[in-house]
């Protein structure tokens, strides 16, 4: 059984059609990248599996069950953990705080401990006592990742992660993403850092004007640069 299958997912924005019949599927345990320009749709189809559009239509199987009639909190129970690129952190909280707050999705199991997250992210348990508004953005990114691993969540949709960050936070999302993966985490990502993307995902899709435009495996890599390098100028 298949951790995502999407099969002619449509989705607007009001008047605005911005996914065009998008298909893709993600086997469990895989870590899958969206590439392609900004704007051309995978923030939206991250949005779109989260029922977070305000239309859509098609077919979004989690773990082979039906979800395009389901509302966001019902998704959010079969075991899915989305990470926005605007983070949310709760500015009034500390960062335990944050941590404690989600409650473990019924059914899904324990979340990951407080204890297991600090030894993730070390930063994580420096500043435990520091209000949301006094972290670092790259604090504030592990932060938002990790309260998603509280609730249980084993299928992980995270939009840009490592945008705007200094290069020893995105070396840590880096070896966290491996961890996870090593432990059966499935893991779609929106990325824009290419070299971010390229050493940790098994399968690539490249998203363009709403549709997806080429798919292919971390093996097949080498030979598509030059399809990259005219679709995204990496």
């Amino acid at each position: 059984m298949k951790a995502l299958e999407i099969k002619g997912l449509h989705a607007w924005y009001g008047e605005s059609h911005i996914l065009h019949h998008l298909d893709l599927s993600v086997e469990q345990g895989e870590v899958v990248t969206l590439l392609g320009r900004n704007g051309a749709g995978r923030t939206t189809t991250l949005r779109a599996i989260m029922g977070l559009v305000g239309q859509r239509q098609g077919s979004v199987l989690i773990n082979g069950i039906e979800t395009s009639h389901l509302a966001t909190h019902k998704i959010a129970h079969l075991g899915v953990g989305y990470c926005p690129e605007e983070r949310a952190i709760f500015s009034s909280l500390s960062a335990k705080e944050n941590l404690l707050l989600p409650p473990s999705i019924s059914g899904m199991g324990a979340g990951m401990s407080v204890e297991a997250i600090y030894a993730m992210f070390p930063n994580l348990k420096e500043r435990e006592h520091s209000q949301g508004t006094r972290l670092s953005g790259g604090e504030q990114q592990m932060l938002a990742v990790a309260r998603i691993l509280r609730t249980g969540a084993k299928l992980l949709l995270l939009d840009e992660i490592s945008e705007g960050l200094a290069p020893v936070i995105v070396q840590a999302l880096a070896r966290m993403i491996k961890t996870l993966k090593a432990n059966g985490y499935t893991i779609v990502m929106v990325e824009q850092n290419f070299r971010f993307a390229a050493p940790l995902a098994d399968r690539f899709y490249v998203v363009e004007h709403g549709q997806i435009v080429e798919n292919f495996t971390a093996s097949q890599l080498p030979e598509k640069m030059p399809v990259l390098t005219a679709l995204l100028g990496v």
